[in-house]
């Protein structure tokens, strides 16, 4: 299925790529139901349905919701596809439902849709707080902006509505343009403390969220609630990712490999999630801020010869692995029913926490896990959607796993390294 917003075109392929049907229909309820018509014509039947998390989801959803099974094709396999078809890739609606389904039954591993789940209602959440946020540092700046112009050197730069309120009482302009600068300043000043207001509940909401999740996230520094929101709205299902460096090729903490001969260098990697990698990149931030373990890192980096921004990355590198254990710990308690482990911890995983809550960040380098038989499905970077092309581990023993390139493409029946559980699962 090629979706669209107010239509949607299909095409119907077996299993030796005839066309069996094709067809156009709009996306309302009459047009729908006609769609999901046609397809029930075929009894065993997949909808493939290209970025259901994306345009496709308003069609993806409804076709779940109605008994369908439904799997996710990315733009990017289809784009290919359509590359190298006849027709000097032109691009149509029908030829990109061909390729669609052409992806759809050529490809295993494809994500299968699911009906949306609570970190769906929290990335909701966490957008919402992002545009206020977005909002109140456009208000605060359109405030600064008048009041210089209204007062000799402005007011200070981090400025709350109570502040900027008490400096406007103090300025009475004579002229017309003065008297209207004072009159918008007015306004600007009621619509920041609304945002905060709004700001205030929406992180009080969050806040009741995550920790109804059972999320632990909240207790690293540097994660609030609208950081953690971010995370598990965007991560989803982190047993997705089969290793803490396919989660910083996602993330876009991972360096890429650009070594040459005798020459040893990692470049900085622009892909992956943005989002992700801003929540990282404020972790980090945070951390230099206090006296953390994160800060000692910095240092220690810093005092081995990296330039600050390069100590900056290395960090943020090894606070995405924090992160990826916390998560995957996080949903071994959830998924087995296991208590969080009280005293002091143990296992690697567990020293991802924050010592304000009486533990210990793990930022110190430890080797990979020995990897295990578990097979695992998966398509490049280890899950379907990553596009990476470098080798996970470096063949240098002196450089460590911050320093290491992105995960390469994964066989179709790849390794996942493997720990035993404390505490076996329950039976």
């Amino acid at each position: 299925m090629d979706p669209h917003k107010r239509s949607a075109t299909i095409e119907v392929l077996n299993r030796s790529e005839d066309v069996l049907t094709e067809g156009r229909f709009a996306t309302n309820t009459t047009g729908y139901r006609s769609m999901l018509t046609a397809g029930r014509a075929f009894p065993s039947r997949v909808w493939a349905v290209e970025g259901a998390n994306g345009i496709g989801k308003h069609l993806a959803q409804r076709l779940i919701a109605d008994g369908e099974d439904v799997v996710d094709v990315p733009a990017k396999l289809s784009a290919r596809a359509r590359v190298f078809s006849t027709g000097q890739g032109r691009k149509t609606d029908a030829t990109d439902a061909h390729s669609i389904a052409v992806v759809a039954l050529r490809t295993p591993g494809l994500r299968a849709v699911t009906v949306d789940g609570e970190h769906v209602a929290l990335r909701l959440l966490a957008d919402r707080r992002d545009e206020l946020g977005v909002r109140r540092t456009e208000t605060v700046n359109r405030i600064h902006k008048l009041l210089l112009e209204l007062m000799p050197g402005g007011a200070k730069k981090f400025l709350s509505a109570a502040q900027a309120k008490a400096l406007v009482a103090t300025v009475r302009p004579r002229d017309v343009v003065g008297k209207t600068r004072r009159r918008i300043v007015v306004a600007l000043i009621d619509e920041l403390a609304a945002t905060d207001k709004l700001i205030k509940a929406a992180n009080k909401e969050l806040t009741k969220l995550v920790t109804a999740s059972g999320s632990r996230l909240m207790d690293l520094p540097g994660i609030g609630p609208s950081t953690a929101a971010r995370l598990i709205g965007d991560v989803g299902d982190i047993a997705r990712f089969p290793s803490k460096g396919h989660f910083a090729s996602w993330n876009g903490t991972a360096p890429i490999d650009a070594s040459s001969g005798d020459s040893d260098h990692q470049r900085l990697s622009r892909a992956g999630n943005r989002r992700m990698n801003r929540v990282l990149h404020t972790m980090a931030i945070v951390q230099l801020r206090h006296e953390t373990e994160g800060r000692r890192y910095f240092d220690r980096k810093k005092a081995a010869g990296k330039s600050p921004m390069e100590a900056l990355r290395a960090l943020k590198r090894r606070l995405s692995d924090v992160v990826y254990r916390q998560m995957v710990a996080d949903e071994e308690v959830r998924r087995f029913g296991l208590e969080p482990p009280e005293g002091p911890p143990r296992e690697p995983a567990a020293r991802a926490l924050a010592q304000e809550a009486g533990l210990v960040v793990d930022l110190v380098e430890v080797p990979d896990e020995e990897a295990s038989p578990q097979a695992l499905v998966t398509g490049p970077g280890g899950h379907v959607g990553a596009a990476t092309g470098s080798s996970a581990a470096g063949s240098d023993p002196d450089a460590d796993s911050s320093e290491k390139s992105l995960p390469g493409p994964a066989r179709p029946s790849s390794t996942r390294s493997h720990r035993g559980r404390k505490t076996p699962p329950l039976t």
